[in-house]
């Protein structure tokens, strides 16, 4: 037993390291793994006692136990075997299709990535860009909303950067969980949204096995109390409408809700709007055109990013404007269906839409251009100011959301028009302001948020002071 035995230099390297793989596995992984679970656990533990709705135990969970704990749900094994019948395929193949379905909507949430560096970045690169505007946020109505209940905030898509301005906006609340399309399936795009707490969905996939897994993933989530945010116009506007809603993720909730149940879930509609739209003419190209499908491109989006830190850098960058976010009266679903028992999805879809279309808040920009498209695209500066004192007293009456710097001496006005010219949408000359050569679609698309809000109903925005306020005030 105490020979001497001779190895060959590569059978000993191969023993020392399997050796060594072995006590990492069983001694050292799981204490370190055990180490930072704790640390993590503190953290989120500190951080609940500053979040008005408290991160959720089920958004902490590791990735993988979420993979498994959806794949094997009663209602998505059922799917698996109809699918396997359907398509005439082994159980255990239709079961390995569920499994890569489960790990693609599935994200990782990292508390660090979402509250140590997204926010901060997001908060960065809003205020970087627009001087921003929030109202409703003190509402009395958002601040008696069930702390046991699960909140889904129900927004109109203007700009891909409604995800970065709600994500800042919402960090004092929770964190929130999108549904992301396609189009975030980039590098390094894809892995970040993942740890911010994002599901992507495939439009694409229209067969049972996926729908059903997405459902009961977003029905899991909403049982834990997870707060969502959701776009249900299932894509950007491409006429600056707040558009019709897509029912698919809302007929999820409401179909896996029960009445019975002693937490509720409360939609919060969220209407954002902007002086400028960054892809503003990408999406009127593609609304001329009937499409929906314009990729993101990479090396545009890094080349102007860096045009513009290049630009602050040398004190020649002009904010884009005002972007607003305004929160409208929220939609308890147990109240809904309580004084609504035969209403379908539909009907909440319309009201949840309704109240986004009351909430949109109105800026200089939209304001004039509605005005000067009233004016048939062209007016004098007298003429256009009636126009405006005439529309702001229509906004008024119907208590709109509306950034008001000093109704006296036309300072709302002057800034729209201020910032159109800037950009060549307008040519004045001679006290004249006109629209300028081929900027009509860009006008009207500006102009369409405020004339919608136009032809709403009266009086049903949620607060009597209507005066968007700064977010850091």
């Amino acid at each position: 037993m105490l020979q001497t035995v001779e190895l060959p230099l590569w059978a000993l390297v191969l023993i020392l390291g399997f050796a060594a793989v072995t006590f990492a596995s069983h001694f050292l992984f799981p204490s370190v793994r055990w180490f930072f679970r704790r640390r993590m656990e503190r953290a989120i533990a500190r951080l609940n006692t500053r979040l008005q709705r408290p991160i959720e135990p089920f958004r902490i969970m590791r990735r993988q136990d979420q993979v498994t704990r959806l794949i094997y749900d009663p209602q998505v094994m059922e799917a698996v075997r109809e699918y396997a019948r359907s398509e005439g395929v082994p159980p255990n193949v239709a079961f390995e299709k569920a499994r890569s379905y489960a790990r693609e909507i599935v994200p990782g949430f990292s508390t660090a990535t979402y509250f140590g560096f997204a926010i901060k970045l997001a908060q960065r690169v809003s205020q970087g860009l627009y001087k921003v505007r929030i109202g409703g946020a003190d509402s009395p109505a958002l601040a008696q909303i069930d702390s046991r209940a699960a909140v889904v905030f129900v927004m109109n898509h203007r700009s891909n950067m409604d995800y970065v301005l709600i994500t800042w906006l919402a960090s004092s609340h929770s964190a929130l969980s999108y549904a992301v399309g396609e189009w975030a399936r980039v590098w390094p795009l894809k892995a970040l949204i993942r740890a911010m707490g994002a599901y992507f969905i495939r439009r694409r996939y229209s067969n049972s096995l996926y729908r059903a897994i997405l459902a009961r993933y977003v029905q899991m989530s909403i049982q834990q109390g997870t707060t969502q945010a959701i776009f249900p116009e299932g894509g950007l506007s491409l006429n600056g409408l707040v558009g019709p809603a897509k029912r698919g993720l809302l007929h999820y909730i409401v179909r896996g809700y029960n009445i019975s149940d002693n937490a509720d879930v409360v939609f919060v509609p969220v209407a954002l709007n902007y002086d400028r739209i960054l892809e503003d003419r990408i999406l009127i190209e593609a609304g001329m055109k009937g499409i929906r499908r314009f990729p993101v491109r990479v090396r545009v989006v890094i080349g102007n990013g860096l045009r513009t830190l290049w630009q602050k850098f040398r004190r020649r960058f002009t904010p884009f404007g005002y972007a607003a976010v305004c929160y409208g009266e929220p939609v308890s679903l147990r109240a809904f269906l309580t004084q609504q028992p035969d209403a379908s999805t539909e009907t909440l879809a319309e009201t949840l839409m309704e109240r986004i279309r009351a909430a949109v808040p109105v800026l200089p920009v939209p304001f004039v251009a509605a005005a000067l498209v009233r004016c048939g695209g062209s007016a004098q500066e007298r003429e256009l100011k009636a126009a405006c004192d005439q529309l702001r007293q229509e906004l008024i009456a119907r208590r709109a959301w509306m950034h008001l710097e000093d109704t006296q001496d036309g300072q709302l006005m002057a800034d729209g028009l201020e910032a159109m010219q800037k950009r060549g949408l307008i040519a004045r000359a001679s006290g004249e302001v006109r629209v300028a050569p081929g900027q009509q679609e860009v006008l009207g698309f500006y102009a369409a948020s405020v004339l919608q809000r136009c032809d709403a109903p009266a009086g049903i925005a949620p607060q009597d002071t209507l005066l968007l306020a700064d977010p850091e005030n």
